[in-house]
């Protein structure tokens, strides 16, 4: 293992733990809800920056091996929530709120993968 490209993910998994953190944070403060609209967030949006940053990366448009790191396993891989999805459907569901817990998998599924494909058509335009 190369040691510079670990601290590489590290410094950008650090930071995108923390944009995860304040994202939730403030999206759940500001609705006040039992649903986790901000880990919901936070995987639609890091779906799409992965999708973006994955289409730029194909297109060789001068992402070097560092920033991919940095930016994809790194930001995008700390920024992201699967953990804490799955954490917050079991929590749906032992509360006995099964309907939440099944429109929280669908959504996060149906849009994260829409998000992908998403950020990886707005790349095409961003030459």
């Amino acid at each position: 293992m190369d040691l510079y490209k670990i601290l590489t993910v590290a410094l950008g998994g650090s930071l995108g733990s923390v944009a995860r953190y304040i994202t939730v944070r403030s999206v759940d403060a500001r609705l006040n809800a039992m649903f986790p609209y901000g880990t919901l967030v936070v995987n639609v949006v890091g779906s799409f920056a992965i999708g973006l940053l994955y289409g730029l990366a194909l297109r060789k448009t001068g992402f070097s091996e560092p920033w991919r790191l940095f930016l994809g396993a790194g930001f995008c891989g700390g920024f992201t929530t699967f953990s804490a999805f799955a954490w917050e459907n079991f929590s749906l569901w032992e509360q006995k709120m099964a309907p939440a817990a099944l429109m929280y998998v669908a959504a996060t599924l149906v849009l994260g993968f829409f998000s992908v494909f998403a950020g990886s058509f707005v790349s095409r335009f961003l030459e």
